[in-house]
């Protein structure tokens, strides 16, 4: 219940708001922005009001002001147009009309103002002081278990080995969760988590961008709300005397940083990965193509989980995140961004329909 509790949270939260490389990126591609189709119709609806100015001299009066009305018709749809941004409301990528065209071939679409494919220094210090960060807490909490243990390393090994295998499981739901909340709710202006919410929704237009990405540029992100403060908060307050409780959260915390790479493997073929990482694929370690492939087909309503994927069957079986859809929208009146691509799929929610079909 606290889990539930947690998640619908999250998402009312969400929706409420107005490398070095393990795998190398590919050569960098022709960029394509996202706005370009919207400045094109602003210069398109821009010509279309000269022309209608330089007419109106030429007309009576009574004509002049339908010419003005007409005018004034145009400045409205292209304001309407210039509201359609990823970083307003209502706003949702993959809808008719939103401004953002699916690029032709595999061309790489940055959606994010500032944004770039680029690996910084910035980013690998990030990425490098959040994953010493997460070191520390693992070796002081293994320790500190150690202690517990009277010395004794084969116990100690093997409920470490069990607490890293069950934060590994749960990350996969926890990484269903956030993948789920950010997709639906929220948009570039929401506090934190605004450019990984642009970032994430963005992807459904062009997602072999991920692919462009080098390990720190892909995941330093997620160091934010995963990073070093996170897991001393959690430790501090669970203390020295329960030093299973920050391995958990420090490993689960790695996981759904590290989460944004194994989803970058998913989008890459098996000749641009090294083989273990066909091979992690291969045994369900990590998330496979073929099933990471399922969640790009719109309205993006399933498959949510990114690390393994071994929860997605549940949770689309059950209806978890319809069920969750329904109580944000009963909270706050917010419609998730599937039920805006799905009207079929929003109906079916509301009557308590909540499974995927198979």
């Amino acid at each position: 219940m606290k889990l539930l509790y947690t998640s619908t949270v999250l998402a009312t939260i969400l929706s409420s708001s107005t490398s070095m490389a393990f795998t190398s990126p590919k050569s960098q591609p022709r960029l394509s922005r996202s706005t370009s189709s919207v400045t094109t119709l602003q210069s398109s609806l821009a010509k279309d009001v000269d022309t209608t100015t330089q007419k109106s001299a030429h007309l009576t009066e009574e004509q002049q002001l339908q010419s003005s009305v007409s005018k004034g018709d145009i400045e409205a749809i292209e304001a309407s147009y210039e509201s359609k941004n990823y970083l307003d409301d209502g706003f949702v990528f993959g809808l008719d009309g939103s401004g953002l065209e699916r690029p032709k071939g595999k061309v790489a679409s940055i959606v994010v103002e500032g944004d770039d494919l680029e690996t910084t220094s910035q980013q690998v210090g990030i990425v490098s002081a959040t994953f010493a960060g997460h070191a520390f807490f693992a070796a002081n909490a293994i320790n500190n278990l150690l202690s517990q243990m009277d010395g004794n390393v084969e116990v100690t090994a093997l409920t470490s080995v069990a607490t890293v295998l069950a934060s590994w499981v749960l990350a996969d739901l926890g990484s269903g969760i956030l993948h789920w909340s950010v997709d639906n709710y929220g948009n570039g202006r929401t506090p934190i988590m605004g450019n990984i919410i642009a970032a994430f929704q963005g992807h459904h237009s062009a997602p072999w961008t991920i692919t462009y990405r080098g390990f720190c540029n892909n995941v330093w992100k997620l160091c934010i709300p995963f990073g070093v403060p996170t897991v001393g908060a959690i430790s501090y307050l669970a203390g020295p005397e329960h030093p299973m409780v920050s391995l958990f959260f420090t490993v689960f915390c790695f996981t759904e940083i590290m989460s944004q790479e194994l989803h970058k493997w998913s989008h890459m073929t098996k000749k641009e990965v090294p083989e273990w990482v066909n091979t992690m694929q291969d045994l369900g370690i990590t998330i496979g193509r073929v099933a990471h492939a399922k969640h790009h087909m719109a309205p993006y309503d399933g498959n949510y989980c990114i690390v393994s994927g071994i929860c997605n069957e549940a949770l689309d079986n059950s209806g978890f995140f319809r069920w969750m859809e329904h109580r944000v929208y009963e909270m706050n009146g917010v419609e998730s961004n599937a039920w805006k691509l799905d009207p079929e799929l929003r109906a079916k929610t509301l009557r308590g329909e909540y499974a995927l079909p198979k």
